[in-house]
């Protein structure tokens, strides 16, 4: 999974780095000059943020479910016989977000003066958006895509199973 994860990211970065950025920018200005930003203003930066996400999202879900069919019934399957998987990326992501969110965020922030507190959080979050959370994304979609896709039945006589149609995430 974490494999599928870099394949997708680095084949699809331009737009995964080009819509985190819309969010990029934003927490830069609304972050730093939050007392000078009217509020108005701010919200509807915010609003633009969730479309850009929305966006992202449903780019990246279509891009990686072509071709494929999921079902229930397959999630349980998989989570019966690969459940050692999802504890394992369970841990992966309650990893990172202790270091990228607990850490960075909030311990290493304390650490700092005051002053400086406001700047780094907001070139903090510049860089986590097209990095961090836009792997998140890509990893949850993903997640979604190996845990729920149906596998095709092996046919009497057949070498290999027979496939769908490849999804461009399969390259």
């Amino acid at each position: 999974m974490p494999s599928w994860t870099w394949r997708c990211y680095a084949g699809n970065w331009r737009p995964i780095v080009g819509l985190s950025s819309i969010a990029s920018i934003q927490r830069l200005f609304v972050v730093n000059w939050t007392g000078q930003i009217p509020h108005g203003a701010a919200l509807a930066s915010e609003v633009v943020v969730l479309a850009a996400r929305i966006v992202l999202v449903v780019l990246l879900w279509r891009l990686a479910m072509r071709g494929l069919t999921l079902r229930w019934s397959a999630g349980r399957a998989f989570a019966r016989k690969h459940w050692r998987s999802l504890l394992w990326q369970s841990a992966f992501l309650g990893a990172a977000v202790l270091v990228f969110e607990v850490l960075a965020e909030h311990v290493l922030a304390t650490l700092l003066p005051e002053p400086a507190r406001q700047t780094y959080l907001a070139v903090l979050l510049f860089l986590k958006n097209p990095t961090v959370i836009a792997l998140t994304l890509v990893w949850g979609i993903g997640l979604v895509r190996q845990v729920f896709r149906v596998r095709p039945a092996a046919e009497p006589g057949a070498a290999e199973p027979s496939r769908p149609r490849p999804s461009t995430m399969d390259r």
